[in-house]
């Protein structure tokens, strides 16, 4: 059974943040929140955070299994574009530059592992 976690409106941008989501894809969930925990990019952070509430969410709609015996892992984690604040920024002779600073949506899903005997 999967759980889901999304984050809206994170202070970064989708490229910097999908380079700290494709380490953690297809892990395991302990395994994941130890990448995050020690990644040195300052995306892992509210990733971490977002981790642990997919976690959560897991526990509440499977209150009857443990943790340890569930064998977590990302299933999938997709970065989109969020909204753009548009500022000026002075630059020579009159003129003004556009700053674009963006933000960006994340939407984490974790599964059990499940083994299949062939």
């Amino acid at each position: 059974m999967e759980a889901v976690a999304i984050l809206r409106n994170c202070p970064s941008s989708p490229r910097k943040m999908r380079l700290v989501v494709d380490l953690i894809r297809g892990k395991k969930a302990d395994q994941a929140l130890n990448i995050l925990r020690f990644a040195k990019q300052d995306a892992s952070l509210p990733l971490e955070k977002l981790l642990m509430s997919a976690i959560n969410n897991w526990e509440k709609k499977n209150e009857d299994q443990s943790i340890e015996t569930a064998n977590l892992y990302v299933k999938s984690v997709q970065v989109d574009g969020g909204r753009m604040l548009k500022r000026l920024r002075p630059a020579p002779q009159g003129r003004g530059h556009r700053i674009r600073k963006r933000s960006n949506h994340v939407t984490l899903v974790i599964d059990t592992m499940t083994t299949v005997n062939e």
